[in-house]
């Protein structure tokens, strides 16, 4: 389906307070270098909704407020699709489950659905166990002589990625090719990102020929997953060979035709899978180890927790990970503290209200999901790593649409439940055999892409447990 043009939203009659545009041209470049603190200062300034131009130019509703966000989200999802900042993304990766908006979009993902349920889900944590003992082997390896450096996103890119490739693609692809793909969508989105904080900057980015040069770079991600598309239809394998992403993708048919996707539609949406795959559970693993060497309590209390279910000594089942569950708080409290998904975008498909306020069609909002996970009002101590605060019984609850680590609503992430299990398979195998701690006092910076990074070179210090 062609994605809608939409007019664009006009200069604003305000419900809310804007900050003035000179204001925002000016401080453009400040912007683009830490948006986190900049949205941050605009609504401790201007309260939960503000209104400001990204990058000095177009006109956008920024929201740390629940209720607007559910209205957006949720309770009025079919006046709003994502904006042209998300479809962007469309002229690399192409129209997955990510990109894709409408009918289309509601077709795919009925088709996709049944790869995450939970009876395929308990086959691939056999494969995400094995990545976790893969990565624990080389740590074993490194710390032989004593504890080891470790540059934890590194570290944790890797790991994420040979599990999302081999869930996808089966273990026929090599840590060479693994390394190239991961390279690629790096350096897709980071330059994605640039384009949109600093429109200002494309006619040079044309000029130098940057859109070309990631439009190859497109095109070599395309081909090489299409290669692999191709050598698995070749084969003539089936599900009874092949217990992977890929497979279900091949054997699915459409419910009203009868029929598979095509090869386009195949590479798309094994291209989303890549993307959305890898980058969730590496930056919350990098998160995670980082604040757990902050927090050698936390840790201790993981491997208490496991001792006490019988699992000290093996991995545990699919099935057995809901014994666990405050190792699920502090991968919850991470996810808090540094969502991946940390801002959302949607624009008005046509005129709405919120609360008595007017949004005119074409309306572009900016839903901060790291200012809501760290709002004063809505969390105790928001800046504090706190795990038990997801304890079921934990008093007060956690407000409606406060916490959205995978999104809200019908397009709640169709992955969250594969990503949680990686990640804790991940904790549970490292905490069983290593010790983390920090190398510096000095605090990391989140590097706001696409997804929620840490900056680079953030090393910690691993030594195994006697």
């Amino acid at each position: 389906m062609p994605t809608p043009v939409l007019p664009a939203m006009e200069a604003p009659v305000a419900p809310f307070p804007w900050v003035p545009r000179w204001r925002t041209l000016l401080s453009s470049l400040a912007m683009a270098r830490d948006p986190i603190g900049n949205l941050n200062r605009a609504h401790a300034a201007h309260g939960d909704t503000v209104g400001l131009h990204l990058g000095g130019i177009r006109p956008c509703y920024v929201t740390r407020d629940p209720a607007l966000v559910q209205h957006i989200l949720q309770k009025n999802h079919r006046r709003y699709l994502k904006s042209d900042l998300t479809h962007g993304l469309i002229r690399y990766i192409g129209r997955g489950l990510l990109t894709n908006e409408g009918a289309d979009w509601l077709r795919q993902r009925r088709l996709i659905q049944p790869a995450f349920h939970r009876q395929r889900l308990a086959g691939l944590t056999r494969l995400m166990q094995a990545a976790a003992e893969e990565w624990t082997q080389e740590l074993q390896g490194r710390t032989a002589a004593g504890p080891a450096l470790v540059d934890i996103h590194e570290a944790m890119t890797r790991v994420a990625f040979r599990i999302i490739a081999q869930a996808t693609f089966g273990t026929s692809m090599s840590d060479a090719e693994r390394d190239r793909l991961s390279d690629i969508l790096t350096q897709i989105q980071a330059f994605y990102v640039r384009t949109i904080r600093q429109p200002y900057l494309r006619p040079w980015l044309q000029g130098t020929g940057s859109y070309r040069r990631h439009e190859t770079l497109s095109q070599e991600l395309r081909e090489l997953v299409r290669t692999y598309i191709r050598k698995r239809q070749q084969a003539g394998s089936n599900s009874t060979s092949h217990n992977d992403l890929l497979q279900m993708l091949l054997d699915v048919r459409y419910e009203d035709t009868g029929e598979p996707m095509t090869e386009e539609q195949l590479v798309d949406e094994a291209n989303i899978l890549l993307l959305a795959g890898h980058e969730t559970s590496a930056n919350a693993l990098s998160w995670l180890f980082y604040l757990l060497a902050e927090h050698p309590e936390v840790a201790a209390q993981v491997r208490q927790e496991r001792a006490a279910a019988g699992l000290a000594h093996r991995a545990p089942e699919f099935e057995e990970l809901a014994r666990l569950p405050y190792s699920m708080q502090v991968i919850q409290e991470t996810m808090r503290l540094y969502p991946p998904a940390w801002i959302l975008d949607r624009v008005a498909l046509e005129d709405d209200e919120f609360q008595g306020h007017p949004f005119p069609k074409g309306t572009l909002f900016s839903l901060y999901i790291y200012g809501l996970h760290r709002h004063p009002t809505l969390w105790s101590e928001p800046n504090a790593f706190r795990p038990e605060r997801f304890a079921p019984s934990a008093q007060p609850p956690i407000p409606a649409y406060a916490y959205l680590p995978f999104g809200g609503g019908p397009r709640l992430c169709i992955g969250n439940h594969f990503a949680l299990a990686e990640i804790q398979l991940v904790l549970l195998e490292t905490l069983r055999h290593f010790t983390v701690a920090p190398v510096t006092k000095e605090g990391v910076l989140p590097v706001p892409l696409v997804t929620l990074r840490p900056q680079e070179g953030v090393v910690l210090r691993f030594e195994r447990i006697a």
